[in-house]
């Protein structure tokens, strides 16, 4: 059975493609990036759609590719009572996110520094696989992080209250539950606040290119040739083994509940059950570390750029998480319901008809930050009300791979990539070659083209283009 194509950006995928499908998929990609989606990526929509309890759609986000268990990108929800919780449809780095700090700062007057800049962040702001921090956090300090997120971080000293205003659910989400955090993720996880990983987590320093809407981006106090600092990294080693720990006992609900998945990365448990609260709660702190974790990221950006630009102002403009389940109100056939929502490789694109959204946004939408892949462009966006419709408010998270890493490391060297950057005038710097290798811009979908997507479908509109000076890698 094929898919079918119902409007320029939306391809179906109909009962029956797979059996046990209780609802369509929908792949929301134009006629180019369809070209893109892998055929196992459309089996992993089919297979989400089997799972109890979904409703609306199993849907994938226009920077789709395959995943574990869920296809990377996408989104799907679950009713409360007969639903279920996957550890495949938030993903292993829980709470991926991206911050964006706008600055007082034009380019003409970073520029001549970027270089000394970017060294300077380099050493504040440690990366790398297993890299460790600054912080060297005792073992009550990462409970509280669990516990309570970007707040217990201001308390630290790192950051600011006003900032916290300006985080996806202030920055912690209730509900979490350190109990259920296991031993080796806490000895992963405490050496590594404030680093940034590896991977595709950057740090980098960008150039307002293009505003598209100047009423807006007025609001979020973005301008033309204005510096911004774009932060994407997650819950490090904590989450990765959180999402391990639990999987392995989410794989044995399965039979315990006699539940039928056609993939056994689609592991999960039915909610209200003791696996799906467990490991709701060790989710839940893995999120909250995340944003502690971008806090104190923050923090130190702001010292090094005040140590350069004394008197300089980089102030939260949003931070949005990627890869989670949160438990959200939608209308579901006219009424509303609580629903468990997944996200996994996908950013929350509330509208403005949604409390959520900070006051200072009020009557926009919240935004939606999309970054582009290493040397290209990344947008802020607004979310709209037309995404609660089609996507229970949700959006894509950034370009989505069409190469795998291991492909890009036969295909690309550390010192190929550096040099094209340099020479595009964007200065670099990485833990390795080989980092740069597998990150490599031609990696990526194109970011404008998925950008468009979203914007063309009326989920979230452009607001903004930014483009990188200097990159951080990990």
């Amino acid at each position: 059975m094929e898919i079918e194509k119902i409007d320029d950006n939306i391809y179906e995928v109909p009962i029956g493609y797979r059996p046990g499908m209780r609802v369509p998929g929908r792949i929301f990609v134009s006629a180019a990036l369809r070209e893109m989606v892998e055929p196992e990526t459309v089996d992993q929509v089919a297979n989400v759609a089997t799972l109890p309890g979904i409703v609306g759609h199993s849907m994938a986000m226009p920077d789709a590719h395959l995943g574990y268990g869920f296809p990377i990108g996408g989104v799907a929800a679950f009713k409360e009572q007969g639903g279920i919780i996957s550890p495949g449809g938030v993903g292993f780095d829980i709470n991926c996110g991206v911050r964006l700090l706008r600055s007082d700062l034009q380019a003409r007057d970073v520029q001549p520094l970027i270089n000394t800049l970017l060294d300077a962040l380099f050493q504040a702001v440690p990366s790398g696989l297993g890299s460790t921090g600054r912080l060297h956090a005792t073992d009550q300090q990462l409970t509280e992080s669990f516990l309570r997120g970007a707040e217990w971080a201001v308390e630290e000293g790192y950051g600011v209250e006003a900032d916290l205003d300006f985080c996806e659910e202030n920055g912690s989400m209730p509900g979490a539950d350190p109990s259920q955090v296991g031993v080796k993720a806490r000895k992963r996880g405490r050496p590594q606040l404030g680093t940034l990983g590896s991977g595709n987590h950057f740090l980098e320093i960008q150039r307002v290119e293009e505003i598209y809407d100047q009423e807006i981006a007025k609001r979020f106090g973005l301008f033309k040739d204005q510096i911004t600092v774009m932060i994407h990294c997650g819950s490090r080693g904590a989450g990765h083994q959180i999402c391990t720990d639990h999987l392995d006992v989410l794989s044995k609900a399965v039979r315990k509940y006699n539940i039928d998945i056609p993939d056994k990365q689609l592991a999960c448990a039915p909610l209200g059950t003791p696996e799906a609260d467990h490991y709701f709660g060790a989710m839940v702190c893995a999120a909250n570390y995340a944003w502690a974790n971008r806090h104190i990221i923050a923090h130190w950006t702001r010292e090094v750029f005040d140590r350069y630009f004394p008197g300089s102002q980089l102030q939260l403009l949003y931070d949005v998480a990627h890869n989670v389940a949160k438990i959200e109100e939608h209308r579901v056939e006219g009424k509303k319901e609580r629903l468990y929502v997944h996200r996994k490789g996908a950013t929350r694109a509330f509208g403005p008809s949604r409390t959520e959204i900070p006051a200072a946004y009020e009557g926009l939408g919240q935004p939606v930050l999309i970054p582009g892949s290493m040397g290209t462009a990344s947008y802020v966006l607004c979310g709209q009300d037309k995404a609660l419709d089609l996507t229970f408010g949700s959006a894509c998270h950034g370009s989505g791979r069409v190469m795998s890493r291991s492909q890009a490391l036969r295909q690309f060297t550390g010192k190929e990539v550096k040099a094209a950057l340099n020479r595009d005038g964007i200065a670099v710097r990485s833990t390795s070659p080989g980092m740069l290798a597998e990150e490599a811009p031609q990696v990526y979908k194109p970011s404008g083209d998925v950008v468009d997507v979203v914007h063309n479908l009326g989920i979230a509109t452009r607001v903004a283009r930014l483009v990188p000076l200097g990159v951080s890698k990990g």
